[in-house]
């Protein structure tokens, strides 16, 4: 799958199993839910007091049959009949039990959501922060899918697995040891017998989950492999048709939509095996249970109500069983999940370096490299022995093929990456020595990917400068040749964009990232190939307005089409991460070297 491809969602088929369970789970416990530790508290009381009274209902129920049945039998020997005041009786009891039992369910539910929602609410400002103090380079190992999964999947999965495992495993034990008292209060002949329903039924769950495993696998695995082949298409759908490859395509499709439809078919049929499998089992219990208590019944060692009671008991012991066999699958779940989470938040952070405060405001822009050493992997060095000199109010090209190291020397000047040894110097301080939002304020970037948010006009220039004057806005966008076609919208000003609005060509878009640097008046800029998305026409207006802009600032200029840099103050040429040749245009034509090489065979190409 293409790496910039959004991957499938974490909730599959089949259940993901966390490296490590238990060191998982007690971080969990001892950083997070520590903290809840008095609700959770209330939430085990409230679940134990609720499973309780639920249990005991079905013997008060007996009580009543067994009343009726004797009153029966009472009436049919002369006798007074049945009690109906005594009835009455027992019944309001289990209506109070039973009462009493779903307050107390409500409020345990109430308690655990509100805590499982705290916590996810607490991780996910744990996750933005964390996201703004990484450094680039761990971004450069994971695609944006695998970081939207942990703040989407990974947590919605923490929250729901939490608010539903912690009750459940709590009311399910105490439901099992509960009924299994009351069973054996009642008859230990009949207990056993349904006890022995259970090494069968679970011999039998576990070949069908055996067999249909492997299925639902499959299933998850082409599911991905289907998604993935609809993004894709449809993302370069004007590509599939200019090349005609829907037939070719389609074929794909076809191929991986019946490998998924044989291996879902296959998984949902042997799952499906087992509702009706363990209730046949279950009902072969229900006749050896019935058998037993009618001939207890005659021996009178149980009566009548009580083996009511029994089978009711009978029938809700496999419920909280089962539902431990699905917790165990949510838990692994959701401790997987915690544990991406955890990964992530544990990351190294950006360091911190700076010795001291430096006085931003008297930083002039004088700026110098010596002896940069860097590369992106330790063992594949890609800036060998960068060395340079820059003025304040200078304008630097920095041109070469790609490859070159141009946007890796931009991208070390402002610490987005620490060099492996050498020092770049700002007005004489170590770049080290500020801290990182101090350095990065010295700088305005505008970059051949632009990048707009979903918001308006204004709120996008004054991303950098929150407190700017609605003047200062229109001013900036002036200077950037882009006033009048924020005119031409709807709402001027107050018009809403985002990064994929229809109405706003690339060329506009990047106007408005330059206006954006204009506004924030900064010590030093660099351009990226800040006009690569710009037509001639628009290119040569705002060519004026970035020299105008460009005055009495340090600028880097880094382009692949060399007109465009004439009238640069230094050109930094370089080539395999060294520089190979620096001067002004003319001398580095009259030179005949590197940059004369590159020079002419753009003109030949332009030529052409």
């Amino acid at each position: 799958m293409p790496r910039n491809m959004a991957r499938p969602g974490r909730k599959g088929l089949t259940t993901e199993r966390a490296k490590n369970f238990k060191g998982t789970t007690k971080k969990l416990i001892n950083n997070y839910l520590v903290d809840y530790r008095f609700k959770l508290i209330i939430v085990f009381i409230f679940a134990i007091g609720s499973t309780i009274f639920t249990i005991i209902g079905p013997k008060i129920l007996g009580n009543a049959t067994t009343e009726i049945f004797n009153g029966l039998v009472s009436k049919l020997s002369g006798g007074s009949g049945i009690d109906f005041d005594k009835i009455g009786q027992i019944l309001l009891m289990l209506l109070g039990l039973y009462s009493v039992s779903a307050i107390f369910s409500f409020v345990q539910g109430f308690t655990m959501t509100g805590v499982s929602q705290k916590l996810t609410y607490k991780l996910r400002n744990d996750i933005a922060q964390k996201i703004n103090k990484l450094p680039m380079k761990y971004f450069d190992t994971k695609t944006h899918g695998e970081i939207l999964s942990i703040i989407t999947n990974d947590i919605d999965t923490l929250n729901s697995n939490l608010n539903q495992s912690i009750t459940q495993i709590i009311t399910s034990i105490c439901t099992i040891v509960g009924i299994l008292i009351m069973m054996f209060s009642i008859s230990w002949e009949m207990t056993l017998i349904s006890l022995v329903i259970l090494p069968i039924s679970g011999l039998i769950v576990k070949t069908i989950v055996g067999k249909s495993q492997k299925y639902f696998k499959k299933q998850q695995d082409y599911l991905a492999t289907v998604n993935g082949q609809v993004e894709e298409i449809y993302g370069g759908l004007n590509i599939v048709k200019v090349f005609n490859g829907e037939e070719k395509a389609q074929k794909e499709f076809e191929k991986a939509n019946s490998e998924l439809y044989h291996s879902g078919w296959k998984s949902q049929f042997l799952s499906g095996l087992m509702f009706p499998v363990m209730n046949f089992i279950s009902n072969v219990g229900y006749v050896g249970v019935a058998v037993a208590g009618g001939y207890l019944a005659i021996q009178g060692k149980i009566t009548v109500g009580n083996i009511q009671s029994f089978i009711q008991y009978n029938k809700q012991f496999t419920h909280p069983i089962n539902q431990i066999a699905q917790i165990s699958g949510m838990l692994q779940a959701m401790i997987a999940a915690a544990e991406r989470i955890f990964e992530f938040l544990e990351q190294p952070e950006e360091s911190e370096t700076q010795k001291g405060k430096i006085d931003i405001s008297n930083i002039k822009g004088n700026i110098e490299f010596n002896n940069v050493k860097f590369g992106y992997d330790e063992n594949n060095i890609i800036i060998n022995d960068f060395n340079a000199q820059v003025k304040e109010g200078q304008k630097i090209a920095i041109v070469g093929p790609t490859g070159a190291g141009k946007t890796t020397m931009v991208k070390l000047l402002m610490r987005f990456y620490d060099v492996n040894s050498g020092e770049i110097k700002v007005d004489g301080h170590n770049i080290k020595d500020f801290t990182r939002g101090d350095l990065r304020r010295l700088f305005g970037m505008v970059l051949q990917d632009t990048w707009l948010f979903s918001g308006t006009v204004k709120d996008n220039i004054k991303y950098g400068k929150e407190n700017a004057t609605e003047e200062e806005v229109i001013n900036a966008a002036k200077a950037a040749r882009v006033h009048h076609f924020i005119k031409t919208l709807p709402k001027g000003y107050k018009s809403v964009l985002n990064e994929e609005s229809s109405n706003v060509s690339a060329g506009q878009k990047q106007l408005l990232t330059i206006a954006r640097v204009i506004l924030t008046d900064p010590k030093i800029l660099i351009l990226d190939e800040a006009t690569s998305s710009i037509d001639t026409r628009t290119e040569i207006e705002i060519q004026k307005a970035m020299d105008t802009l460009m005055q009495g600032r340090t600028s880097f200029i880094i382009a692949h089409r060399l007109s465009t840099i004439k009238n640069a103050d230094l050109i930094l040429v370089m080539n395999h991460g060294d520089i190979v040749e620096q001067g002004k245009h003319e001398e580095l034509l009259a030179k005949n070297g590197f940059y004369a090489g590159l020079y002419n065979s753009q003109f030949d190409v332009e030529s052409d």
